[in-house]
């Protein structure tokens, strides 16, 4: 995990990137991974749980 300009995430094969906007009132998700559906799919994962944590 790395914390500098929002917080990174490694994994074996693939990654992904949380940062506040400076501009909207939004956090932004990138990840990246082998396939595009990898991809997305740990995206939508960590989505998930921010969106959950929001709720508390």
């Amino acid at each position: 995990i790395n914390d500098i300009d929002g917080v990174k995430i490694d994994f074996a094969d693939k990654w992904v990137h949380l940062r506040k906007s400076n501009t909207e009132p939004i956090i932004r998700v990138y990840s990246e991974a082998s396939t595009m559906e990898a991809a997305e799919e740990i995206g939508q994962k960590i989505m998930d749980v921010i969106n959950e944590l929001a709720k508390k």
